[in-house]
């Protein structure tokens, strides 16, 4: 119960507080310029819907807020049961969350290459099928390794993690020999609740 966010719509089709992202994401699809934001605490939440938007955007002093993530998107995330550990990535689609591809679990291998792996995954698909332009992901240490196309992880090669090696070896080629035009986005876990791929195992 400690995870769960309670969602607020200033503007969208039905503005109120809502108990999940998928009635969230209802209330503001195909809202322009759609206003919400996530609270971990019901009455917050209320209100700061009653107060409205310019009251709580003023007193918490906060830029930006008026902006959402583009549905028309897919997301990225991994989990591990340790680090290292048993290691799965996924991407979904951010506006339905259907499971677009899924990998693993894999032994002796970190989150951050997971992210990495799943964040190289979903450009090399979406530049493979021209279609979706934008990525999200709520790793920075996994968007800045794409972006040095690098893995610079600390991670040690074994005999049971050499398929995850030879994947991100796969993964730094691919980024080194291909101009992508997909756009990487930071997912605003603050702003609008856990990324749509979370596995939901925090």
């Amino acid at each position: 119960m400690s995870n769960k966010k309670f969602y607020v719509v200033w503007k969208g089709n039905n503005p109120g507080v809502y108990f999940s992202w998928a009635e969230c994401q209802n209330e503001i699809k195909n809202v322009k310029g759609a206003l919400y934001k996530s609270f971990k605490d019901i009455e917050e939440a209320k209100n700061a819907f009653s107060n409205g938007y310019d009251d709580y955007k003023k007193s918490k002093n906060i830029k930006n807020l008026d902006y959402g993530p583009d549905l028309n998107s897919i997301s990225v995330d991994a989990a591990s049961s340790g680090n290292p550990g048993l290691m799965e990535y996924q991407g979904v689609d951010t506006k339905t969350k259907e499971v677009l591809f899924k990998m693993g679990p894999f032994k002796n291998a970190t989150n951050n290459v997971g992210e990495f792996l799943a964040l190289v995954h979903g450009i090399a698909m979406m530049e493979n099928q021209k279609k979706k332009k934008i990525i999200y992901s709520d790793s920075i240490t996994a968007i800045s390794w794409v972006n040095k196309k690098k893995c610079q992880t600390k991670l040690k090669r074994n005999e049971e993690n050499k398929d995850v090696f030879i994947l991100i070896e796969r993964a730094i080629l691919w980024i080194k020999k291909n101009n992508f035009s997909v756009k990487i986005k930071k997912w605003e876990t603050k702003l609008w609740g856990e990324i749509p791929a979370d596995f939901g195992r925090k």
